[in-house]
């Protein structure tokens, strides 16, 4: 069995951006920015769709954008360098 890898843009939004599971992106929140410990432990994604601010200018979807515990705005974007 192949699996798609979660480093494409798709992949990592199907896993990371569900409000199915949200647990899964809570742990990984927890595991990055608070090593481990489960500070988070509400999550709420949000439409990741921004505006752009100047007429003219492309619009921006994010990876992820969620409400976290104490009501806090996270964006977390996948970001591949090729080395």
């Amino acid at each position: 069995m192949r699996f798609i890898s979660p480093k494409i843009d798709f992949a990592f939004k199907k896993i990371f951006a569900s409000s199915e599971h949200p647990e899964i992106l809570i742990s990984f929140l927890n595991a990055m920015l608070y090593n481990g410990e489960p500070i988070i432990e509400e999550i709420e994604i949000i439409d990741p769709y921004l505006a752009g601010s100047v007429t003219g200018l492309k619009d921006t979807y994010l990876d992820v954008k969620a409400k976290i515990t104490g009501n806090k705005t996270v964006i977390v974007e996948m970001q591949v360098l090729n080395v």
